[in-house]
């Protein structure tokens, strides 16, 4: 198999699994709403966002406008280095790590662009997919659905501690998306890896 049709095959697995599980999301649960997988340290806790990567945001329409317009332009930056990545037989480490940013970021883009129009709200009932008087918002404006939860340390900050005295503290306590890990994971390995990745690119 050809280096293009691996990062076309991975993206597309990373899409299809971040879509269904988010639809199933949507359509089965309301915000809020969790299920305990491993616990009280794995949890699928459904939240929904306006912003960036873990639950970020910038501020109102006008911050969701500015953010989905750079995430497109992103994405076509992230497809003109891929595919100039592929072009000169770059690693294959490299090419999947890119690979898993641009799947992630088109993940997030979908949400954004898409889920305004095609689902109901998500409050006090699972939502509605194309429901008959419409969506809740309009394109770009939709809200990016997170849903995986890992507060594997849940305590609070001892009362002499210069921070947060008593204070609840929670480790990890972003919630997130397939989308998201991509993104992180393929950020990470090229972080790590960069040497052993980029050894053959002039």
């Amino acid at each position: 198999m050809s280096l293009g049709k691996k990062s076309v095959l991975l993206i597309l697995l990373i899409l299809f699994v971040d879509q269904v599980l988010k639809i199933w999301v949507k359509t089965h649960m309301e915000i809020g709403q969790e299920i305990h997988l491993f616990g009280n340290w794995g949890i699928l806790h459904f939240i929904e966002n306006y912003g960036m990567a873990f639950g970020m945001e910038m501020g109102g329409k006008a911050g969701k406008v500015i953010l989905s317009i750079f995430r497109i332009i992103a994405i076509f930056g992230i497809g003109w280095f891929l595919s100039s990545l592929i072009n000169k037989k770059a690693s294959l480490g490299l090419i999947l790590a890119v690979s898993a940013i641009m799947a992630g970021a088109i993940g997030n883009i979908i949400d954004s662009a898409f889920y305004g129009i095609i689902f109901s709200e998500s409050f006090n009932q699972p939502a509605v997919l194309f429901p008959p008087e419409g969506g809740y918002s309009s394109f770009l404006h939709g809200k990016v659905v997170d849903m995986f939860y890992f507060p594997l340390i849940n305590t609070h900050w001892p009362d002499w501690s210069p921070i947060k005295p008593g204070e609840s503290f929670v480790f990890f306590r972003p919630v997130f998306n397939i989308a998201d890990s991509a993104i992180t994971c393929g950020v990470i390995s090229i972080i790590l890896f960069q040497k052993r990745m980029f050894r053959n690119l002039s």
